[in-house]
């Protein structure tokens, strides 16, 4: 992997552990925003528990997906992640507001893909360097 490549998979590891990670703690405290104004309708009605226990679960899982990135685990959480800003996004659509961060979040869902997809390149090329001479020419075909 070249040096753009390199620089380009770490810059998206970080903000794509470090991101979700605040976001994730921020749930419990309400710093940045509440949090429950953007929960849909459809989903405070489908849900067991109340909204700010909802959320509190919603941080867990964020900040658990943020650690899995910053862990040699990246290409399935960076997977993990573009498919829970997808969900994100949904349930920013149903609420009939919030456009602008709907977007937004489907522009982070990509990043998060594209890290996915830079993880595995990364992992094929360090597979290829620990190969025996000669093997690396019969996987060509």
């Amino acid at each position: 992997m070249n040096d753009n490549l390199k620089t380009s998979w770490w810059s998206l590891r970080i903000v794509y552990g470090f991101v979700p990670i605040v976001a994730g703690l921020d749930k419990f405290l309400n710093l940045l925003t509440d949090w429950k104004q953007y929960l849909s309708p459809l989903v405070l009605r489908a849900s067991p528990i109340s909204a700010s226990n909802l959320m509190h679960v919603v941080g867990v899982i964020e900040i658990a997906a943020g650690i899995a990135v910053l862990t040699r685990q990246t290409k399935y959480a960076a997977y993990v992640v573009s498919a829970w800003l997808v969900l994100i996004a949904l349930n920013l659509l149903t609420t009939g507001k919030y456009f602008d961060v709907a977007a937004r979040d489907v522009a982070m869902a990509v990043g998060a893909f594209v890290l996915g997809h830079l993880s595995e390149a990364r992992e094929r090329t360090r597979a290829r360097a620990t190969e025996p001479a000669g093997l690396s020419t019969a996987h060509a075909s």
